[in-house]
């Protein structure tokens, strides 16, 4: 049989996928969820034109010509505090005591900083009485140290656009705009399923034979890290009825996407491929990719389903290469993948299937260089832990020489 190209596979899996509906929910909790749709202001920010510094409003044109030599004085007419609004209008040669924040009052067109003042004043003085007059002793220009309505945001304008995974600074803006609720998609919710009579759990020591499950796991951390809830289960046993019981189990919980992880190759003990066909239609795939060749896609009672290998580095590279997509698009997203390219610094061998391979990153004489992690085992989670990315080796490509540059799939971002 020919091995299935990865894109190929990768456009069939996301065919079939349509995103999740949308939810509001409180801005609180908001934080790492992603925008259902744009988000347009109701309001300019500023809403009213407000002072940028301590100091005092005042009409430009009435201190042109003021100096150290020649001060401007100024007659006092008003306090204005942040938080509060400006009771008059300031006439010529008139001025107003003014906080940081705090609504220009009409008439006045400038701010004059306290430092360029007679006055002593700061903020921090709280409720001292402002002084009956000011001198002034250098110009203004009009508009100066006044934030004007609408600097930073003009009412009816697009802040946030629908798919945007929201950040603290995006959640800011939605408070500073009144937007208590906020639309996003439903997050996808993941079940997760670890297969074999080798598994241990975490907290349970190690018998001959046996391994801990590390991909349950790791998997669970990858569905959080692409905004999915990930619901764990129990560790399935090479029987059918255990398989059966935690497959039921899994469609229970409501889930958007089914992961389980090894008991879908060709081993003699391998029944999960013997539940799939019970439950629903699943197609087992020879994907031309390196590590985690075989591969099962299908759907389970409707509900897509991933059977990925068993070996770690296999799991979470056909979860990063064919599962990030669907959860992307579940929750209306395009697949942002980082990438970058790199010079190899030493020969590289593969077997003709487009290989993910794990790097190591510097910058070597203003060049990004890749060395691998070391043995590329599918079973060695520490060339995972290691790597900056994944150094794609295209198909049908058995050698590249050292010095050759090819592209690589980033693990983490390098400013980090």
């Amino acid at each position: 049989m020919d091995l299935l190209n990865v894109d190929a596979a990768i456009e069939r899996i996301l065919a079939g996928i349509s995103p999740l509906p949308s939810e509001r929910v409180d801005i609180g909790q908001a934080l790492g969820r992603v925008l259902a749709q744009d988000i347009r202001a109701e309001i300019s920010l500023p809403p009213f034109p407000n002072s940028s510094v301590d100091g005092y409003a005042v009409r430009a044109q009435d201190v042109a010509a003021a100096s150290k030599d020649t001060p401007v004085l100024l007659r006092v007419v008003m306090d204005i505090p942040a938080g509060t609004a400006p009771q008059q209008a300031i006439s010529p040669m008139q001025a107003a005591r003014i906080m940081t924040g705090a609504p220009l009052p009409p008439g006045a067109d400038t701010i004059v900083p306290v430092e360029n003042t007679d006055s002593n004043w700061r903020a921090a003085d709280g409720d001292s009485q402002f002084p009956a007059e000011v001198r002034i002793y250098s110009p203004v220009r009009a508009g100066a140290n006044v934030r004007p309505v609408g600097e930073d945001i003009q009412a009816g304008q697009i802040v946030l656009s629908a798919a945007t995974t929201l950040r603290p600074q995006d959640i800011g803006v939605l408070a500073a705009l009144g937007q208590a609720q906020v639309p996003v998609y439903c997050q996808p919710r993941v079940a997760i399923l670890s297969t074999g009579d080798e598994l241990v759990n975490v907290d349970e020591p190690l018998t001959p034979g046996k391994i801990r499950d590390s991909n349950s796991y790791t998997l669970a951390g990858l569905v959080a890290l692409y905004g999915g809830v990930p619901l764990r289960l129990p560790i399935a046993r090479d029987t059918l009825d255990e398989v059966r019981r935690l497959f039921h189990d899994a469609l229970a919980r409501g889930p958007n996407i089914i992961l389980s992880s090894a008991g879908v190759s060709v081993g003699a003990f391998d029944v999960v491929r013997t539940v799939l066909d019970e439950l629903g239609e699943v197609n087992f795939w020879r994907v031309n990719v390196r590590p985690g060749k075989p591969l099962a896609f299908g759907h389970i009672q409707g509900i897509p389903f991933f059977g990925l290998p068993g070996n770690p580095v296999s799991a979470m590279v056909t979860f990063e290469v064919f599962v990030r997509p669907v959860l992307l698009k579940l929750t209306g997203r395009s697949d942002d993948i980082l990438m970058t390219s790199a010079f190899v610094a030493e020969d590289i061998h593969s077997d003709g299937r487009r290989s993910y391979l794990r790097v190591k990153l510097t910058r070597e004489d203003g060049r990004l260089v890749a060395r691998l992690t070391g043995t590329q085992s599918s079973g060695a989670l520490m060339s995972m832990v290691l790597a900056d990315g994944l150094l794609i080796v295209p198909e049908n490509v058995t050698h590249v020489p050292a010095g050759d540059q090819l592209p690589v799939r980033l693990l983490r971002d390098l400013h980090d």
